[in-house]
């Protein structure tokens, strides 16, 4: 499943009124701003919309728009893991398959307890995020 999708935008605020506007009939709605000083380096300032299971529960879907850098280009996806090991399995796999590390397989609690996740790149520049989310597993 999808869990998130970064998009790179030159303007967060034009963008936002139109994604949210756009959105609003399906249910989604505006999730805040996650701001880059509360997590490392390399993540940055966030301004997030959630369907509407992402908003009652967290297990759903988001968009987080990004301010655009000089010269970027490409794509972020976040894709929910069922657990640490699915994590790890997909960081190998596509390592070994030609992708490049951006982040090894590790808890991200500056985004939330629980929180495990990797990052890869491909050679173009687009970046995939496996995470699992483990306060967020729905109850079986």
């Amino acid at each position: 499943m999808i869990d998130h999708v970064y998009i790179s935008v030159t303007d967060v605020d034009t963008a936002s009124a139109l994604y949210l506007t756009a959105l609003g009939p399906l249910g989604w709605k505006e999730v805040g701003y996650y701001r880059a000083s509360s997590g490392p380096d390399n993540v940055p300032d966030l301004f997030g919309i959630g369907d509407a299971a992402y908003l009652s529960t967290g297990v759903g879907s988001s968009i987080w728009l990004r301010q655009r850098n000089a010269g970027e280009t490409g794509l972020y996806l976040g894709i929910r893991c069922d657990s640490n090991d699915a994590v790890d399995a997909a960081y190998a796999a596509a390592i070994r398959a030609g992708g490049i590390d951006e982040g090894r397989p590790a808890e991200r609690t500056y985004f939330a307890p629980g929180y495990y996740a990797a990052n890869v790149a491909d050679t173009d520049g687009n970046r995939l995020e496996f995470a699992h989310k483990a306060q967020l597993q729905p109850r079986r």
